[in-house]
Formats: C-alpha cells, structure tokens, sequence
C-alpha cells in the first residue's frame, strides 16, 4: 500500500493561465527517503503543499490525492496534523511561542495530549536533537539552524509517519545544514518515517535518497534511482545535470570527454561506477589518476592580483592583497572599527570589524548562522546604526549623504526575506512603486520595468501577487525591484536562496554586467559553490568580525568545511582545485 498516490494532479493559481502542476502522477511508498528537485519555478513546492490541505493553495484544482488509500481532503484535520509533518523554508515562519520547550510542546498540547504523555515526548525530543542546553532560552535568542531543528523536534514529538521538508536547509549554513539533513536520514532510517524533502543544495541529500523526482514544468520529467536519473539526465542532455552533486558531474565530465558522451552513460557499468558522495568520489577519482596519471596536479591562482584589504578585529592588518586606497581610488566601502548591538544591555553583535571592499568587485561573506554578517549589511546602508565605528561609502561617510542620494543610485539592499519587499498585489505594481517621484514617462518606466524583468528572469511573474510565487522566484522579483533603484553599491543577504542552478549562472553574468557598469557588490552567503565559481574575493566572519579574506581559490583550498565538495573529494589528488570544473580540467590535462 502507498503512503501517497498522487493521481493526475492538476492546479493552477488564481488570475494564471500556466499549470502549476500538470497531470502529476506517481507514489510515495511507506518508509521511502524521496528527493523533489527541478528549476525554481517548476512545481515543487506546489506540489508538496497538496500533501496537506491546510496547506493547500487557492486555486483551481483536478485530480485527487490518496493518504493511505484514502481521499486526503476526507482525512480529518487531527489526524493530519499528527501523521504529516511539513517543514518549511523559513524557520520563523512556523514558530508561534515565545520559549523553546512551549514551542516543543504547542502540537501535543493543540492535539489534546494529556500530561503526562506530553512530558514525556517533549523529554525525549530535547533529548534526542540535542536541544537540552537552550531548552529554557527565549526562541529568538536562537540561530536560524537551532530555529529549524526546534520545528523538526516539534513536529516529531507527534510521532507523523510521513515529513515533508520543502528546502529546510536553504537560510543555513554549510555545517548547519548537513548536520540537519543527516538528522532528517537518521529519523527515516531509525524510526521508518517516510520522507518527502525537496532542495537545490542536492550535496547531501541526492544520495541518501531512496528514489529522486525531477519536476520540470509542472510534470514528472524523470523518477527513479539517484544513479538512474543521474545516466537520463545526462543521456538526454538535460539542464538539470547543472544541479547534480559534485561527484556526479565531475564523474561524467570526464567520461564524456574519453568517449561519446550518450555511450558513456548508457553503459551499465558506467553508470554503476558513477559516485554519489564525495567519498565515493574521492576513491574512484584516486584510481582514474593511478591509472591515467594527469600531467599537472595544481591551478594557479588566476586572480591572485586582485584586491583584497581585511584588517583584524584587533586591529592588525590583512596581509594578501594591497588596500585599495594604495591605488589611488575610493574603496566603495570603508568600514572601521564598527561595534554594535541591539539593546544596550546585550552583547555585542560586531565587534570592531574592519573591511574595505574595492569598487567593481562582487565581494562575499561567508560563516555560521548568528555571527553578524547580516547585521554587519543593516549597519552598512544605514538601516542600524553603530555606536562606535565610522562607515564611508565611496569615501563619504553615511551620515553626510543625502537620504535621497544616498538610496538612489547609492546603496540598496536585498533582504534575506524577500518578502519584506512586496506591498503590492502584484509583482508588476511592486517593481512599478520603485518608480515613482523619478519624473519617468510611462513609456520610459514600462521600458525599464520589461528590461528588469527580462533580466531577472520574472516577465510571466509581472501579473501574479508575490506571494503566489515560490521562493526562488520571490528571489529573483525581490532583485529585480531592487535593481530599479540603480545602486553604486548593492548589498546582498543570501541572494542565491531559493534559486536553482540555472538561474545562479544567470545571476552570476548579471552580476558581471552590475560590476562592468560600475556597481560593487557585497554579498553575504551560505553557498560556498557559488562563492568559489564567482565571487572576486571571500571573506570569512566569525564571533562579530572577519578572520580573513582571501581570493576564492586561496581561501576554499585551505578550509575543511567551509569548501566545496570538488575540493573535499580532489583535495589528497590535487593542489588549489575547489570547482568541478578545476577538477576535470586536471583530470584531462594529458
């Protein structure tokens, strides 16, 4: 018997002419560990909330959806609630108490739990994720990886039998997320729940899954085995080969390279001997060099001479790179000796922290969860103010800017909520606000609006309300407003959130474009993929203030977490490699 049996699912969104999901069809075994992935935009989420009525979108629907052989919208509400947990992506969107072990205890405590039962449950859960150490804290002293592990614990002390995730990991850091991730496995393997979680960051989630699912368009495109879907999607050439972990584009790029590409996965063998993980990628990468020895083991460093100017929190100064004001320009952002908190009481939140980011370079900011980075934005556009400290942007400092001048054409900042951005019904009206007082014509505006439309990939989005919209494409809508205030320099909280790999090479050109036409970009992010690939230099931050920065290669071949998976699984073979296409490239220089 299937836990689910989606059967011909069909919907649309009110006022929308595109199917959101069209004629879905499949099933979702007991116990099963299945993985949705696709293009931002394609129906995942969609999808997931048709698993829970209360979750269900309004819209127009056909089809139906089976819970143990049995209609779902004829399964009471109790009985949801209690047997289908749902995680959602931002963890502050699903907390509604004010102390760690009230929030633990809400679910039973709304199923009418008695008592004793309850303790028990909230004991065990606290226990069993770790969470007796800030059991007794406030819920909004904790991290954002402590917040979505307290939803985790809360919706598994009503023991569900099926946990939907729809990318929980995507406000975490690195070590955060895989460390949450392998607490989801652990419950699928240790207490037989069946798991339902879609993602982006497939690294740690692609081969632990039973079966993957990849959506495209509003349909089932491919199902099957992670080494299955692997060998079709690149049989077929399809895009979503972008988006495969490491190993298994590393894997099939160099196979394609020695023989015709289609033959290459068609091959049983072939595809057997594909790896998943990085382990699985480190050893079959460790016998093609034995066997094929590579004539070079070690990349330079290509963007050695770039700037990079990092003073310590205690003062000393960065040592790679030279201080942009040694080449005679304004740093497009000059922070000194920055300290700030919230409330005068608290603790620090910044602490002394000294940067300069040099104009026309996409500068990113990469650490744990709570550490300030995205404070350290808030100060720098002059949202929060520091108590001690200066902060200059192209040499003059905040305080002395117009505010006119100063969020025109001067500073803007994408939030990590993109959210917070939309008052209007629709996208197009909420892009259209960014215009006014600007003395435009309606042409000129309409031409300006279709143009950051175009480029930020939202044209068929402009008539839908924002939050109709997935989250990678409230992303893009929330970046396309903000481009409209032209910005010289152009603050980022976590722009790739939410977005598929597709879209990020289409960033990372627009981001080319933004620096070519004289905008600089400071960039706090999780995904240290797309931080290795295109960011001009990184920097770490940590307890209020930046270790250090470096140049993208010099600074991921050194680390042993905060580094992408081609440097893990190449890093006992070669020297300075940290993208998959370093590693290929080594791996064919013959």
């Amino acid at each position: 018997m299937a836990h689910f049996a989606i059967e011909d699912l069909t919907f649309s969104y009110p006022q929308s002419e595109r199917l959101a999901l069209d004629q879905v069809s499949f099933e979702i075994k007991h116990g099963e560990y299945l993985c949705v992935c696709g293009r931002s935009g394609c129906g995942k989420t969609t999808l997931l909330r048709h698993l829970k009525t209360v979750l269900t979108p309004a819209g127009t629907t056909s089809g139906r959806v089976l819970f143990n052989e049995k209609p779902l919208d004829e399964v009471d509400q109790r009985a949801q609630s209690s047997q289908i947990g749902f995680v959602m992506q931002n963890p502050d969107a699903q907390i509604v108490t004010d102390k760690v072990w009230h929030e633990l205890a809400f679910g039973l405590e709304s199923l009418g739990t008695d008592q004793s039962t309850m303790r028990l449950r909230v004991a065990e859960m606290a226990s069993y994720f770790g969470i007796q150490g800030w059991f007794h804290r406030d819920v909004r002293d904790l991290s954002g990886g402590q917040k979505q592990l307290l939803n985790l614990a809360s919706i598994m002390a009503m023991q569900p039998t099926v946990l939907i995730l729809d990318e929980p990991t995507s406000q975490l850091d690195p070590i955060a997320a895989s460390d949450f991730l392998n607490t989801v496995r652990k419950i699928n393997i240790e207490l037989g729940t069946t798991i339902v979680i879609t993602e982006h960051r497939l690294e740690d989630v692609f081969s632990t899954a039973d079966r993957v699912l990849v959506m495209q368009d509003g349909r089932v495109s491919t199902l099957g085995t992670p080494r299955e879907v692997s060998a079709e999607l690149h049989a077929t050439g399809n895009a979503m080969t972008y988006a495969l972990p490491a190993p298994v584009r590393i894997y099939y790029g160099v196979e394609a390279a020695k023989v015709d590409a289609v033959d290459a996965v068609a091959d049983a063998k072939a595809r057997e001997k594909c790896p998943l993980t990085v382990r699985e990628g480190r050893k079959w990468l460790t016998e093609e060099v034995l066997t094929n020895p590579p004539a070079r083991t070690y990349l330079p460093d290509e963007r050695a001479g770039g700037v990079v100017s990092v003073a310590m929190a205690e003062g000393e100064a960065a040592t790679d790179g030279v201080r942009a004001a040694e080449l005679g320009g304004q740093p497009a952002l000059d922070i000194r000796e920055v300290w700030f908190r919230y409330d005068r009481d608290a603790p620090d939140v910044l602490r002394g922290v000294n940067l300069e980011v040099e104009p026309n370079q996409l500068f990113a900011l990469v650490g744990g969860n709570g550490t300030g980075k995205s404070t350290l934005l808030k100060c720098s556009c002059g949202i929060q103010r520091p108590y001690r400290g200066s902060i200059r942007i192209f040499g003059k400092k905040i305080k002395d800017w117009k505010t006119s001048e100063l969020y025109h054409e001067g500073v803007a900042m994408l939030p990590q909520d993109p959210q917070n951005l939309f008052v209007k019904k629709t996208v197009r009206e909420d892009l259209v606000e960014m215009l006014v007082g600007q003395h435009e014509g309606k042409a000129d505006a309409e031409a300006r609006i279709a143009e950051v439309a175009e480029t930020c990939d939202v044209t068929r989005l402009l008539d839908m309300h924002p939050f109709d919209l997935s989250g990678g494409e409230q992303q893009r809508a929330a970046l396309a407003k903000v481009l409209l205030a032209e910005p010289r320099l152009l603050l980022l909280d976590e722009p790739t959130k939410g977005i598929d790999s597709f879209f990020k090479r289409e960033l990372a050109q627009l981001f080319d474009r933004l620096k070519a036409s004289g905008t600089t970009l400071l960039m706090v992010s999780h995904d240290v993929e797309f931080c290795a690939r295109f960011a001009d230099s990184v920097a770490m931050f940590f307890d209020g203030g930046i270790v250090t920065a470096n140049t993208p290669r010099r600074f991921f071949a050194q680390n042993s977490f905060y580094t992408t998976a081609a440097n893990r699984m190449s890093r006992n073979v070669f020297a300075n490699a940290v993208t998959d296409e370093d590693v290929i490239e080594l791996c064919l220089s013959r």
